[in-house]
């Protein structure tokens, strides 16, 4: 790892993070959200917030497809989303849903403000993020998809998300 030059966990928990915190909104799959903790890691997330039945470290599946990020992200337990959304407007955390809706911002058009925190709802693998949180955020992003599906797998999805969103930070084009 020396030769990538890679941090250590507790190095990572030292550094700048992005200003984001990722919301988990009732996904079913441990190895999803072990995935997402990952890409959270590569791109130096700020916070995930398991939510309601979300697998939350130690889970065995989560451990499995985190790596070991579990332990270089910071992470908290809340049972629902929207109080976990209710809780961050309190502390004037910018707040977003990634959905498909009517008046939803797609992807290449949002660009995140470094002066101010923002967090990023993903929901369950099935039903997405559910109506209520999506109502308690301040908009809903989408990512434009020309196929005949008309979702993705979330652990995709924040993938997707994060690279986008850290490139629009660092001013380079998506």
């Amino acid at each position: 790892m020396s030769e990538l030059g890679r941090i250590s966990p507790n190095e990572f928990k030292e550094s700048e993070k992005i200003p984001l915190i990722l919301v988990l909104d009732n996904i079913r799959s441990g190895l999803n959200v072990g995935s997402i903790f990952r890409s959270a890691d590569a791109f130096r997330v700020e916070k995930i917030i398991c939510c309601g039945f979300t697998p939350a470290p130690p889970h065995r599946e989560v451990l499995k497809s985190a790596l070991g990020a579990t332990e270089s992200v910071s992470w908290s337990y809340e049972s629902s989303a929207a109080a976990a959304i209710e809780d961050l407007k309190k502390m004037e955390v910018k707040c977003f849903a990634i959905e498909q809706t009517e008046s939803s911002i797609e992807l290449n058009d949002f660009v995140l403000n470094p002066n101010e925190k923002t967090a990023i709802v993903f929901g369950n693998e099935v039903s997405g993020v559910d109506q209520g949180v999506i109502n308690a955020c301040d908009d809903v992003i989408e990512i434009a998809q020309h196929g005949t599906k008309h979702s993705l797998n979330v652990a995709v999805c924040a993938g997707i998300v994060l690279f986008s969103l850290s490139n629009s930070l660092s001013g380079k084009k998506k």
